[in-house]
């Protein structure tokens, strides 16, 4: 069933909740104006484990979820609400059930309707924020920790799949490299910030060549990883020696390269993404190119596709704007038929 303003991109205030990953988020969307956006980042505590580590990440969203909500509101009250979009999938199944939980009992508790939103659809909805909403049709390029899409985007609250990953997802690809590297955690990040003192052309990392517009990111990082080893002088982590101990030898000796090996993984990285989306436009005569997801927030791509229209950076990484804006454009279900409504891990 439709609630109000649901499918219709209606001027309609809107909570939105956010928690597939380690941000917990809550938004006030009223139409394509973001009246508050508030993300706490897990980011350090999981640095130290170089990844996010699902039990910890649920436990905390469990501390914070209200306390967001609350930050969100601001003077608002959820009387003020015509309704809760919340992060239905896909993600970590645990992370989702927190926000999923907490977007119900407050839905519940003001006979308001729900709005379960996909998660990819969100992003492909921070395009729709602003004063100047990007209007379909376009090619998108979705590229975050966990997905890496082409999409033909014809309509508001739909897309088809031109192309995705075979394999890793380019932020995957990122945090793996920079483990390899020895950087922390967000790798993309750690990666854009040291290639900036390298160069580019000095490792001649290749680029996948897979059938039709998909993806493929696992030659890229075991080329990385062998020459990492070859500058280690192919010693490699032998039997019986300590994690610790390869890791750090590796590091004294990959002291002074280490800043062209970023650059030049990112750039064929970039250099993969950006060719795919050209041969997407080539194929689909799309006009418009558009890129979304924490990828979207990497300088050296937004160079790479200067024609691309982007959302601001705190649009890119994950966030509940981009939640309460797809919900505009989605099935909102009314009390009590959203009680029994589970999370997905997996797209679907």
């Amino acid at each position: 069933m439709e609630g109000p303003g649901a499918g219709t991109g209606g001027e309609v205030l809107i909570l939105g909740i956010e928690t597939s990953c380690d941000e917990t988020a809550a938004a006030l969307v009223d139409g394509g104006e973001i009246r508050s956006n508030v993300v706490s980042s897990q980011a350090e505590l999981h640095a130290r484990f170089g990844g996010v580590v699902p039990e910890v990440a649920s436990r905390h969203h469990l501390e914070l979820v209200l306390p967001v909500v609350q930050e969100a509101l601001g003077r608002a009250s959820l009387d003020d609400l015509e309704a809760i979009a919340v992060t239905q999938g896909p993600g970590l199944i645990g992370a989702l059930l927190v926000g999923l939980s907490a977007a119900k009992a407050l839905a519940w508790s003001r006979g308001l309707p729900l709005v379960p939103v996909d998660h990819l659809q969100g992003h492909v909805a921070s395009l729709y924020l602003g004063p100047e909403p990007l209007e379909p049709p376009f090619t998108c390029l979705l590229a975050s920790g966990g997905h890496t899409l082409l999409l033909d985007v014809q309509q508001r609250g739909a897309f088809t799949v031109l192309g995705t990953t075979l394999d890793d997802a380019a932020g995957e690809a990122f945090d793996k490299g920079a483990r390899l590297l020895g950087l922390g955690y967000p790798g993309g990040a750690e990666i854009e910030r040291l290639a900036r003192e390298g160069d580019p052309e000095a490792f001649a990392f290749p680029v996948a060549r897979v059938p039709g517009l998909d993806f493929s990111f696992s030659g890229v990082k075991t080329a990385l990883l062998y020459a990492v080893r070859d500058l280690d002088g192919g010693r490699g982590q032998s039997q019986g020696q300590s994690q610790g101990q390869s890791q750090g030898q590796s590091l004294d000796a990959l002291a002074g390269r280490r800043a062209d090996l970023a650059a030049s993984y990112q750039r064929a990285i970039v250099r993969a993404l950006a060719d795919r989306v050209h041969e997407a436009v080539e194929r689909t005569g799309a006009e418009r190119i558009a890129i979304v997801g924490g990828v979207a927030a990497n300088s050296e791509l937004r160079a790479a596709l200067p024609e691309a229209v982007a959302p601001p950076l705190e649009l890119c990484t994950d966030n509940a704007a981009m939640i309460a804006s797809a919900a505009r454009y989605a099935e909102a279900i009314l009390p009590p038929g959203y009680l029994a409504l589970d999370a997905y891990a997996q797209a679907v």
